[in-house]
């Protein structure tokens, strides 16, 4: 084939796919102003592991891990970090740092270690268990919450628990765990134990998020127990799908077991991550957007995000069929169970007809008898499309409707 007629028949393979604008299940970013987009094809050549042929690339990342690092409340000279492939990845590396330094501290013996951490979770957590062995002490979900709180967190924790993982902005509900309560009972645990419990932060959704809207908030690296946070730059940092971000408060906290040398592209060079080669275009595009919004301009681009979400719930709320898990007032996500004479399942296809894709699926252990439905706001969702939303589902759940 030739390029147009290849282009073409690509374009035509996947004709049948969601347009990512009215996409509601994703938490990505699917919309980009076109100097973003030409920076992203302008530098997708460069190899981000290439540190001796692009250092002033490498010099990106190190400046994205010190503007990171001082957003959440850390020493910008001290906070080490890698960018990464995604979030999962992010949270791989910082389990397996938890893991090596729980080993390292108590000679691990014929004990088995084991993770705190809510139902609500990411997948990537019970993944990072299964693959190194770690049990996954998992707080159950209760109703209207599916995250942990401090004091559930600190009667899981033994001399075993290698660390607890704290959530802001859960992927099933979009809401802050209490980060702070939660460090404040493992100090006290600490101080009548003498079991020390280190806490990472997995802000795949809130570390873009509540830097800007709840600088009172209490989460990230001003709590001394919190060693270690991830992050989606591909999320609520506004870069497209393929980065994440991994920090540690210094170099004391992240494992040395985590780094591998290597000479083989000219010079020596330690890495820390578990992917080598990949474009440097998503580093390139955050580091853009650094300079694009800065601290205002990501404020101003999240607070319409969160009022229209809180919008999308008043409306759904003045319908008097649904549950809130979240109403937009954490992330910008609102997450509702319904009534039993409504099927989520039948709105959702419903709304599919409408243009909208929207996920409907189980509640963790406890609560499996619940579906739930969720709607992300992003920053491409317009006040219309708010209001629309909102109608399709009013003329579904009215009584004669059902």
């Amino acid at each position: 084939m030739d390029p147009a007629a290849a282009a073409a028949a690509v374009r035509h393979r996947l004709r049948d796919d969601a347009e990512p604008v009215r996409n509601l299940a994703t938490f990505l970013t699917t919309s980009f102003e076109p100097e973003a987009v030409q920076l992203h094809s302008a530098y997708l050549n460069r190899n981000l592991a290439d540190r001796e042929q692009y250092p002033a690339t490498d010099e990106l990342v190190q400046e994205c891990v010190r503007i990171l690092g001082e957003l959440w409340g850390g020493d910008g000279c001290r906070v080490v970090g890698s960018a990464t492939t995604g979030s999962s990845e992010a949270a791989l590396l910082a389990g397996l740092s938890l893991l090596h330094r729980w080993e390292e501290r108590t000679g691990s013996g014929a004990r088995r270690p084991n993770l705190v951490m809510g139902a609500g979770v990411h997948a990537c957590w019970r993944n990072f268990c299964r693959h190194w062995g770690v049990e996954p002490r998992v707080a159950p979900a209760r109703p209207g919450c599916v995250g942990l709180d401090g004091a559930v967190a600190a009667e899981l924790c033994d001399e075993s628990t290698i660390g607890v993982v704290a959530v802001l902005g859960g992927t099933l509900d979009g809401r802050y765990e209490p980060v702070r309560d939660i460090a404040a009972e493992l100090d006290q645990l600490a101080d009548r134990s003498g079991i020390d419990v280190p806490v990472h932060v997995d802000a795949a959704g809130g570390g873009f998020i509540a830097p800007f809207l709840d600088p009172d908030l209490q989460w990230g690296f001003d709590l001394p127990r919190v060693v270690s946070i991830n992050a989606s730059g591909h999320k609520y940092g506004q870069v497209p799908p393929g980065l994440g971000w991994v920090l540690w408060r210094d170099r004391d906290h992240r494992s040395g077991r985590l780094g591998f040398p290597v000479n083989y592209l000219g010079s020596n060079h330690t890495y820390h991550e578990f992917t080598f080669s990949r474009s440097a275009a998503p580093v390139v595009l955050q580091y853009y957007n650094f300079l694009r919004y800065g601290f205002a301009g990501y404020r101003s681009l999240h607070a319409r995000s969160r009022r229209l979400a809180q919008d999308l719930a008043a409306r759904l709320r003045a319908t008097g069929r649904f549950q809130f898990l979240g109403d937009g007032s954490d992330l910008p996500v609102v997450a509702v169970t319904a009534e039993p004479d409504l099927k989520l399942s039948q709105l959702a296809r419903r709304l599919g007809e409408c243009g909208w894709a929207v996920p409907v699926y189980q509640l963790p252990p406890d609560l499996e008898e619940l579906t739930a439905m969720r709607v992300v706001v992003r920053s491409d969702l317009r006040p219309s499309d708010v209001v629309a939303f909102a109608a399709a589902v009013d003329e579904f759940t009215r009584p004669h409707a059902v």
